[in-house]
């Protein structure tokens, strides 16, 4: 049995495939956590979690990305898309709404966003602050329903360090990109490591070797990042066997036991 442990069924380029794949993938013992990134994306993860009975889970949450900002409305606010749409501030109340389903089983996915950032210091400061201030709400949620978090943290692991050890949530770095001196900070805190397509474009083969398998996820983050040999389909959870057996190869291990372990731990993490 696979776990994806980060999956976007809930947007639109899924629409026209997702009543079948999602039956396909039951029946192929692959469970999957849906992600939101915004309100919309969330309620989307949450309908679909509760039309498709065991195995299909949600997690709700505001991506940096997401929040609306001069900055962020001209680089992302064009798409046009529901599952992209930015907000200017977290409604706490709304999304605690949505966490009375019994298939939200994390918050996220949330954190910090640096990769592309406005030019001058004081738009840079207010950039961070802003995605500092709507993750510490997001973390208040967390705690308040008990419920871990998925962490997005794109080139800025220091200050999401600093700002996850003052607090008491458990969770799983999502799309790690980097070695174990990166990772040890988090490990240190509890937390769990994503790991996906990315692993087939980053030199990630000694972090894999070296972190224990006993604090990773396995996760596919489709339909972005397809790892090599799924090219010719848009990218989903069937890709999780390509992901394990690459760690498998990397790490000496079967891929029977990378799936039992990463399986277990993501039931761990999530309490499913």
């Amino acid at each position: 049995m696979f776990i994806d442990s980060h999956a976007h069924l809930n947007v639109s380029e899924f629409d026209k495939s997702r009543h079948e794949l999602l039956p396909s993938l039951l029946s192929s013992n692959i469970w999957v956590i849906n992600v939101g990134v915004n309100y919309f994306s969330s309620a989307r993860a949450v309908e679909i979690a509760e039309q498709n009975g065991q195995g299909v889970f949600a997690s709700i949450g505001l991506h940096p990305s997401n929040i609306r900002s001069d900055f962020t409305v001209k680089k992302y606010g064009a798409n046009g898309k529901e599952e992209y749409e930015l907000e200017e501030n977290f409604d706490s109340d709304k999304y605690e709404k949505l966490a009375k389903s019994k298939k939200v089983i994390a918050v996220g996915e949330i954190g910090l966003d640096y990769w592309i950032r406005p030019k001058g210091e004081a738009k840079k400061k207010e950039f961070k602050d802003q995605q500092s201030r709507i993750f510490n709400q997001q973390l208040d949620l967390a705690e308040k329903l008990n419920l871990p978090v998925i962490i997005h943290s794109r080139s800025s692991l220091e200050d999401t360090f600093e700002v996850l050890k003052t607090r008491k949530t458990k969770g799983v770095l999502h799309c790690f990109i980097g070695n174990l001196k990166d990772a040890e900070p988090f490990l240190s805190l509890g937390y769990y490591i994503g790991l996906n397509g990315i692993i087939f474009k980053a030199d990630m083969d000694d972090f894999i070797k070296t972190v224990p398998l006993g604090k990773v996820l396995l996760e596919t983050d489709c339909p972005y990042l397809t790892p090599p040999g799924f090219e010719n389909s848009i990218n989903n959870p069937f890709s999780l066997k390509i992901i394990a057996n690459k760690i498998a190869e990397i790490k000496g291990m079967s891929i029977g036991e990378v799936e039992e372990i990463t399986t277990q731990n993501t039931k761990k993490l999530f309490n499913i």
